[in-house]
């Protein structure tokens, strides 16, 4: 739970908000959400609707395939500085190369041929 709890922050700060801004995204109080961030067992919905605050998504990564899914999440991390990135999000203007990992984050990592 710890390492869920660091993320959901370091997500959170990544995208440059307060705790106080998660009263305006989620309707958490900053008191609720540093509880939470701190220390908090946060039930699923709670979750969802944090996640959902901070643009992001809740996976299950089967475990042995959990380097594989950090290494392709490293790679675009990387690439995000590169202009012809195969990585680009729905919200870019450029086509393309391939799916992003919001539409398939599985993609090639299970075997299968998308």
């Amino acid at each position: 739970m710890i390492n869920l709890l660091h993320q959901l922050k370091k997500r959170r700060m990544e995208l440059g908000l307060k705790q106080n801004d998660m009263l305006l995204r989620i309707g958490v109080s900053r008191q609720q959400y540093q509880r939470l961030e701190s220390k908090g067992n946060p039930r699923l919905a709670t979750l969802e609707l944090i996640a959902n605050g901070l643009n992001s998504e809740i996976m299950l990564i089967p475990k042995e395939k959990r380097s594989a899914v950090l290494a392709a999440l490293e790679e675009c991390a990387i690439d995000e500085q590169n202009p012809d990135s195969q990585c680009l999000d729905n919200t870019e203007s450029q086509p393309k190369k391939k799916k992003s990992l919001s539409d398939d984050p599985w993609q090639g990592l299970l075997g299968d041929s998308s």
